[in-house]
């Protein structure tokens, strides 16, 4: 099973989140990826309705603050703040995508 311990987070505000794991494996994702994915219900509601969660072509982060040994949450620059990112869902995401 892939470790979901997180020793390093780096985000570049206007381009991507890196997140390394304690096995060496650095998961980038780009930020507009992560504004569409965002795990919040009112995103993940519009999603299950079949509408974009976040309808732009560019996105930036103003900001994030990490959850203890959990996740990170992201305040975006059009003002949305409500979705945590759990660390094991990143893990996820990063693995199916590689596969």
């Amino acid at each position: 099973m892939p470790s979901t311990q997180v020793v390093d987070v780096e985000l570049d505000r206007e381009v991507e989140l890196c997140v390394t794991y304690e096995d060496d494996v650095t998961a980038a994702f780009d930020l507009l990826t992560l504004r569409e994915a965002c795990p919040c219900a009112t995103c993940r509601g519009r999603r299950d309705q079949g509408t974009d969660a976040y309808g732009g072509s560019s996105i930036s982060a103003r900001s994030a603050q990490m959850h203890g040994n959990w996740g990170i949450s992201i305040t975006w620059s059009d003002g949305h703040a409500t979705g945590i990112y759990p660390w094991d869902l990143l893990r996820r995401w990063w693995d199916d995508a590689a596969s």
